[in-house]
């Protein structure tokens, strides 16, 4: 197999370990233990789940190390045919990282002081709760971020269906405009959330695309060198 088409597979199989952590930790777990309006009930979820509390944190580091990696190999997939915007990718892909790493520091927080009481522990396990979601809130503009560059990459390099590219960059876009959305208008929340169905279809088609074909067949012709000695630089 060429090692273009290796290097797209791993970012494919990154990509979607992203995904998959990403809708256990964050969307699964955290409703779970997480009660928005009434403290004493969350401190009362992570008293009594213990094990699923720590598995939220466990995959709230995987996601870091997921994105991060991701981010990486989509860096190495794409250099040679733009540097720059591969630059962009890993560059917000990783500011994103350290947003969720953070999160997961105030969720492992909230499970010790739940576990270990210290004065008014429901507020404080809310509290944390709290600024660990607007991680993620605010962490969302980078996520968004990245998928214009990644956008880019496909149209500039032609290794995959331009069409891709364009809901890329659009879904980008969109999940930007939801972040500042999100805090500007909070009622406007229905909106908010459609603003980033671009990019739930865009992430979803590259990590199948990347999965099932890697690259057009053209691309192995443009970058054969490069990639061949990626191994030893990486």
């Amino acid at each position: 197999m060429p090692a273009l088409i290796r290097t797209a597979r791993m970012t494919g199989l990154l990509y979607l370990g992203l995904a998959i952590t990403g809708a256990l930790g964050f969307l699964t777990i955290r409703p779970q233990l997480f009660a928005a309006d009434d403290p004493g009930a969350t401190l009362a979820h992570l008293v009594a789940n213990e094990s699923l509390a720590r598995a939220g944190v466990a995959l709230e580091l995987l996601i870091v190390l997921t994105q991060a990696l991701t981010a990486l190999w989509f860096y190495r997939l794409f250099r040679t045919a733009d540097s720059l915007a591969a630059s962009g990718i890993a560059a917000f892909g990783l500011v994103n990282a350290v947003a969720v790493l953070g999160s997961a520091a105030l969720l492992a927080a909230a499970v010790e002081v739940a576990l270990n009481p210290v004065g008014d522990a429901a507020t404080t396990v809310q509290l944390l709760y709290l600024v660990s979601g607007h991680l993620w809130g605010v962490g969302a503009l980078f996520f968004g971020l990245w998928l214009i560059p990644m956008g880019s990459c496909v149209l500039r390099s032609r290794w995959m269906p331009r069409p891709l590219g364009w809901v890329l960059i659009i879904g980008g876009i969109g999940y930007v405009l939801s972040a500042f959305l999100g805090y500007l208008a909070p009622e406007a929340r229905v909106v908010a959330d459609a603003l980033v169905y671009p990019a739930t279809v865009g992430e979803f088609w590259m990590i199948i695309y990347l999965l099932a074909r890697g690259v057009r067949r053209h691309a192995l012709d443009q970058a054969p060198q490069a990639h061949a000695a990626a191994p030893a630089s990486m």
